[in-house]
């Protein structure tokens, strides 16, 4: 008998296993013994399941409604007309769905813990209707910050890019298992976060401060950590988006963006947060819509390509786990082809589950023929099936009971200990960025305070926005605030009106949300300046607004406009809290952007409170 060594892809697979026994990671992969035990029974479900149930197992469609079985008339109206159903749960009998996804606002999804629980409930037993009963895997995209789903009733954290102003794995993996815990309790057990995307491009439209950062190690370092905390939670956790799509100008829900990055250049920039993901047992990554000619030349988009997702994701990378595209509605993946071949060639290339079709009849069907006609092979439609199935019974699905506690969701979902917690977090991300003469913290005698500026809707709740929000913040602290929201696009009169208000205060906090060159944001704060009257701004957006906006005496960034980093940005400007983050990117000069204005790493404090 010849010797032969190790193959590539089991060398790669047993390095991942080492590195992440090193990082502390517990259960990344089952011993050989237990993991053929558990796929002999998990085969056992699969061999009782016709085509059209293993073809539904890969699909997580979207939905209206806050409920399973009895939404609103407008959510059967709209379901009837975009799914050809009445309620999920019809949804799930006639396509044999294995997961779905949950949406706040436009969906009417997500009202409240005890609603978004019986949801679950009701979607479990629809599941479970099926002739082959099968939990469903429902998931979320509940990254935090900028882009979270359930606000009201459930802990708020800080988003990727704070917590990597922070710099902190513990907290990082701490806000993933909290978030997680309160998903599990909740009926939700596939979170898609966190983001592995390296933020190099600062006019990004669609990652930006859903990143953790322009240093590919340092964000490694946070996947991973948080990759352990959302997975110790019960929770599937998604690296997302595979190849990478931290270095675009071009939102890949509107066009098709291209990664320019030469071979060399990927892997020192894009992979790491993704090998870091692999190595922390990751299970599930989520695809991106994009080119990238110097991994497949025929410049599919990486959803469609099997060079990306078979040869590099898979062989080189060594990843066995689910591979999940983005949302399949995008106009990044529909541009060359229609909505039937769309899901058939993403399985493919290698895709295991098929995220958001925008016709789920069509999507399902064309998988369907595909199927019949021996473009996809049973054996190839198993295969992602199986892992599907280990999926849900990692999560616990199909060990126990699928259903969600509503004694549970009073303990854990929104706990006192996990807001605490989650403030303390975002008092270490707030990032003081200038401070001349020492104008903060605010002086006991500065007791009088106008809130004026940018006001953006928090992510959940468009009833609640950041000046009065902010203002409020500062109201508990013991300040007397006037408060005036003028806006992204303030005109002249609103600007006069803000001047007029500053008159008579003892400081002004202006908060600004993406300013550029033109940005009217500009002339707000140089008016505010010129009364004289100390001014304190806040980006509450992205720290590139401090380039744009000339002499401030003061300047941080809180990198999201949710309650906890608004009340955090607070306590740092009233000195009740030392300001301890650092720039995670670095900010370029606004008249020569080849030049660098703050470093990543920059950040100040006051040095004692």
């Amino acid at each position: 008998m010849q010797n032969r060594s190790p193959s590539r892809r089991t060398v790669l697979t047993c390095a991942t296993a080492v590195a992440a026994g090193a990082a502390g990671v517990v259960g990344v992969t089952a011993g050989p013994a237990v993991a053929q035990r558990r796929d002999s029974r998990l085969k056992n479900i699969l061999a009782r399941m016709s085509i059209e149930a293993k073809i539904g197992q890969l699909f997580v469609p979207y939905f209206y409604g806050a409920s399973a079985t009895s939404p609103s008339r407008l959510d059967q109206e709209r379901n009837l007309e975009e799914l050809g159903v009445r309620t999920v749960a019809e949804l799930i009998a006639k396509y044999h769905i294995g997961g779905v996804i949950y949406f706040s606002g436009w969906t009417n999804n997500i009202h409240d813990p005890h609603q978004i629980a019986e949801l679950s409930n009701g979607v479990q037993r629809a599941s479970l209707a099926l002739p082959t009963p099968v939990p469903s895997l429902i998931s979320i995209d509940q990254e935090h910050g900028v882009n979270v789903r359930i606000g009201s009733g459930a802990t708020q954290l800080p988003g990727a890019m704070a917590l990597g102003a922070g710099r902190s794995l513990s907290d990082a993996r701490t806000a993933a298992r909290i978030s997680g815990t309160e998903l599990a309790a909740l009926g939700i057990h596939q979170n898609f976060a966190p983001v592995a995307d390296v933020n190099v491009n600062p006019a990004n439209p669609i990652i930006n401060i859903r990143s953790f950062g322009a240093d590919p190690r340092a964000v490694g370092r946070m996947v991973a950590a948080q990759v352990t905390g959302y997975q110790r939670s019960g929770v599937v956790a998604c690296a997302k988006h595979f190849p990478g799509h931290g270095d675009t100008g071009e939102d890949s829900h509107t066009g098709l963006p291209v990664i320019t990055h030469t071979r060399e250049e990927w892997e020192r920039i894009d992979a790491p947060p993704f090998k870091a993901a692999i190595a922390a047992g990751v299970d599930s990554i989520m695809t991106a819509h994009l080119q990238v000619p110097a991994l497949d030349p025929s410049n599919e988009p990486a959803t469609l390509s099997p060079a990306i997702l078979r040869g590099v994701l898979r062989d080189e990378l060594g990843f066995d786990g689910v591979i999940v595209t983005d949302a399949l509605n995008m106009q990044g993946v529909r541009t060359k082809y229609g909505d039937d071949r769309v899901p058939v060639l993403a399985l493919k290339a290698g895709a295991d589950q098929l995220l958001f079709p925008p016709d789920i009849g069509v999507a399902y069907n064309g998988v369907l023929a595909a199927v019949r006609t021996g473009e996809i092979t049973e054996g190839r439609l198993d295969e992602s099936v199986l892992r599907v199935l280990r999926l849900k019974d990692k999560a616990g699905l199909l060990s126990g009971s699928p259903y969600a506690s509503r004694r549970e969701v009073d303990r854990v979902v929104g706990a006192r200990g996990h807001r605490l917690t989650a403030a303390r977090i975002a008092e270490r991300t707030t990032t003081l960025l200038v401070n001349e003469g020492g104008a903060l913290p605010l002086r006991g005698r500065q007791r009088r305070l106008l809130v004026v500026g940018a006001s953006p809707a928090f992510p959940t709740d468009d009833t609640r926005t950041t000046v009065p929000e902010l203002a409020r913040a500062f109201d508990g602290l013991g300040f007397r605030t006037t408060r005036l929201a003028t806006g992204r696009e303030p005109d002249s009169a609103k600007i006069d009106e803000a001047v007029a208000a500053a008159r008579g205060r003892d400081a002004v906090v202006v908060t600004t949300d993406n300013v550029d060159a033109a940005s009217p944001q500009r002339t707000l704060v140089s008016r505010l300046l010129a009364t004289g009257v100390p001014v304190v701004h806040l980006a509450v957006r992205n720290p590139y607004d401090i380039a744009h906006l000339g002499d401030v005496p003061a300047s941080l960034a809180s990198y999201c406009w949710t309650e906890v980093e608004l009340h955090a940005a607070a306590r740092v400007i009233a000195g009740r809290v030392e300001p301890r983050g650092r720039l995670p990117v670095p900010v370029q000069r606004a008249d020569d952007p080849d030049k660098v204005l703050f470093r990543s790493g920059h950040g100040l404090s006051y040095g004692t409170v």
